[in-house]
């Protein structure tokens, strides 16, 4: 099956919501807990500046199967070229190629956006995704240990970075 990669729209909320409460649901993306409802993701989308994009990966019919976006770093003009990248793929779709491709279509926008750097969180204990980002040139920083707290247990959150 063939994907198209583009820029999200508001009439894509209703997919983003639901793949992002799946990622929180299944604790393997987020320290996130709370899920968020339609109303609220329209206003993320909605309030994000023109630079900071969120990319949606679709099917041959037209369904959102994953969801990525670059977002602030950090306000600071200094760190004005660098990029916090998140990124989220359906339940059922998940170790089906849609994260490489939609990540490597995101790196491809951070450059047209005039990012510098890309940079991400993820769970230490998250092997799959760390393999996707190394092989697209994403490189470990570092852990922050017991960084956040999820289900009662202290978790390892491992920083990853990409030169532009």
């Amino acid at each position: 099956m063939s994907y198209i990669m583009r820029e999200a729209r508001i009439e894509d909320i209703v997919s983003i919501t639901n793949i992002y409460n799946q990622g929180i649901e299944d604790r393997i993306a987020t320290l996130e807990t709370r899920l968020r409802d339609t109303e609220e993701m329209k206003e993320w989308l909605n309030t994000r500046g023109d630079r900071y994009k969120v990319i949606v990966i679709e099917d041959c019919e037209g369904t959102v199967r994953g969801w990525a976006s670059i977002n602030v770093f950090n306000s600071r003009c200094c760190y004005s070229g660098v990029g916090d990248l998140s990124i989220y793929v359906e339940r059922n779709m998940r170790g089906k190629g849609l994260g490489k491709q939609i990540l490597n279509y995101l790196i491809e926008v951070a450059k047209k956006q005039n990012f510098n750097k890309l940079v991400l969180s993820t769970f230490e204990s998250n092997d799959i995704g760390k393999k996707l980002y190394k092989s697209a040139g994403f490189r470990e920083v570092g852990t922050y240990m017991n960084q956040g707290i999820l289900d009662g247990k202290f978790v390892n959150i491992t920083i990853m970075e990409k030169l532009l």
